[in-house]
């Protein structure tokens, strides 16, 4: 049976028409928003009314609406994707809000994710990182060998499953005070490390997605740790570590 309860709320959400114009805060009223809504229907109800007002509706992402492409990221009452732990903002319910509070909406805040409008940042930056090594080189002009030809330990093909679970959502960075993006490419030079595949090109990946995670304005990481907890697929703090090493071993390589 459905919650037959509704809420009252009031929005406090960032306004931005593009990256070049000063953004603020705009207030909006919503009524008899069902506890059962996702975070981002409440947003379509407010929308709707905004429209029939003849007035902008308030620009965000989203995609699929189940947790897996982390484009809906919105900070929501000073935490990437809002007050649950391991969702998505989109997976986010009203169940977590109570009747008459106020949220605040803000972007994902950060040198390296510029405003678009309102609620939408350029998280290409991530593209970028990726481009310079996360991936691995195949020939396919031939016979290639199939993957599960290759043994691979349970306990490394585990971690390397869990690593790649990351989905580019970019609230690592946005929960860092230093803006930091190493728990990102952690997850994804990890994904690869643990890899028998990955190891061919181990040396130049790590060193590559570093430099240009560096090129994009990313902050250095201090090990807070707001990363991991706001991380919606709860990557671990390990992947940092592993990071660190390969990098440190690769750049020791090149001296």
């Amino acid at each position: 049976m459905s919650d037959p309860r509704s809420l009252n709320l009031t929005l406090k959400i960032w306004r931005q028409k593009n990256r070049k114009t000063k953004g603020q805060f705009e207030i909006y009223q919503v009524k008899d928003i069902s506890t059962g809504a996702s975070f981002l229907e409440m947003l379509d109800t407010l929308n709707e009314q905004l429209i029939r007002d003849d007035k902008e509706p308030v620009a965000f992402d989203h995609d699929c609406r189940e947790g897996i492409c982390g484009t809906c990221s919105m900070y929501i009452n000073g935490r990437a994707h809002g007050p649950d732990s391991g969702i998505t903002t989109c997976q986010l319910h009203m169940r977590m809000f109570t009747d008459g509070q106020t949220i605040v909406i803000e972007p994902f805040r950060s040198v390296a994710f510029p405003v678009i409008k309102d609620l939408i940042t350029d998280r290409s930056a991530f593209d970028r990182i990726m481009a310079a090594g996360g991936f691995i080189s195949v020939n396919t002009s031939g016979n290639t060998l199939d993957a599960n030809a290759i043994a691979v330990p349970k306990e490394d093909a585990d971690k390397s499953m869990d690593a790649a679970s990351c989905i580019s959502c970019g609230a690592c960075v946005a929960s860092c005070p230093n803006g930091a993006a190493m728990l990102f490419v952690g997850a994804k030079v990890s994904h690869f490390a643990l890899l028998p595949q990955g190891k061919v090109e181990a040396r130049r990946r790590v060193l590559n997605m570093v430099k240009a995670m560096d090129d994009e304005g990313f902050g250095n990481c201090s090990v807070i740790g707001a990363c991991e907890i706001e991380c919606p697929k709860l990557i671990s703090l390990d992947n940092i570590a592993r990071l660190n090493r390969e990098y440190m071993s690769a750049w020791l390589d090149t001296q």
